[in-house]
């Protein structure tokens, strides 16, 4: 993509989650997971009407993605909602239809069928993960938890079926064990993860169109040759905390473009719905290695360049 894509703002919330319509039988056969973080596809298209059993849009959906587990007549139907922290286990899932049916057909979106999130509800733990697919439909990926409580898990997918569009789908895992919350780290301009230093220049704004730029430095020194990773320098994923609304982004430009370089700094347009905290996770890609950088902001209507005056419109940009 050759322009920014704006998150589509959205109005309403989901007060609670609920459970999956349908019980499943095992899958036959072992699973295996691709163990590297995913990217995934755009997310700036409106959310798919949600229809009914039989298949008739009943309302405008405006609700966040990944705030619902079923939507447009698609369920997410996760087999195993519970775990034990500190051990190696396996996630199972799947996605049905509106007739009950384990969907076995995907538009591939960025070189895969489906990519999964995985997100504590402290918004401290977060995965990027590539599920394998059985021949009936089920989904699966090992998956160890490092600490208990609650966790959400998005499966984004876009169903092989004429006029699907894409769906991001929501639903609550718990890891048992002995829980202690920990404090949200507190907003800060730099991160580090690894010998990796991330720089946010940008404030996130509800309503507001704005530009993000993520800076990357290795050791004090720029990093001017990132890799493409599924087809971009960056992929920023921002989760809202207390309710975890998921919103997705890509950046500005693209690899082979001719004007977007390969780093040290890349750039997204973003809009958040409402004011309040996210959490933002960068991956990006150098030296053969994928690496999550995150961030904790506030979204604030005060933040930032005072509002535009009446006829203008600051760095929000029309796609």
């Amino acid at each position: 993509m050759n322009t920014g894509v704006k998150i589509t703002a959205f109005t309403a919330a989901l007060a609670a989650t609920f459970a999956a319509a349908y019980g499943v039988g095992a899958a036959t056969g072992p699973l295996t997971s691709d163990p590297e973080p995913a990217a995934h596809a755009k997310h700036n298209r409106p959310a798919s009407p949600d229809r009914s059993a039989g298949g008739h849009s009943s309302h405008a959906d405006t609700t966040p993605a990944g705030l619902q587990i079923s939507q447009a007549g698609y369920t997410l139907d996760l087999k195993t909602p519970r775990l034990t922290a500190g051990e190696k286990n396996e996630l199972r899932f799947a996605i049905r239809d509106q007739e009950g049916r384990q969907v076995t057909t995907y538009r591939r979106e960025h070189g895969k069928e489906l990519h999964l999130i995985l997100a504590s509800r402290d918004l401290i733990t977060y995965r990027h993960l590539h599920p394998t697919r059985a021949a009936d439909g089920t989904w699966s990926t090992p998956l160890t938890l490092p600490a208990a409580g609650s966790y959400r898990v998005f499966a984004d997918f876009t169903p092989a079926t004429e006029g699907a569009t894409n769906l991001t789908l929501g639903a609550d895992l718990a890891a048992s064990g002995t829980y202690k919350a920990p404090a949200l780290p507190e907003p800060a301009a730099t991160t580090t993860v690894d010998d990796y230093t991330v720089t946010l220049d940008g404030d996130l704004r509800p309503g507001k169109a704005v530009e993000l730029t993520l800076t990357v430095n290795r050791d004090g020194r720029p990093v001017t040759d990132l890799q493409p990773y599924l087809g971009a320098y960056g992929h920023l994923v921002a989760l809202r905390s207390g309710d975890l609304a998921y919103l997705h982004v890509h950046p500005n430009g693209e690899p082979g473009d001719g004007t977007t370089k390969p780093g040290p700094s890349i750039s997204f347009t973003a809009t958040a719905p409402s004011a309040g905290t996210y959490r933002l996770f960068l991956d990006f890609q150098h030296n053969g290695t994928v690496r999550t950088a995150a961030f904790t902001v506030q979204a604030d209507r005060t933040a930032g360049a005072p509002e535009p005056a009446d006829g203008e419109e600051h760095g929000n940009h029309q796609h």
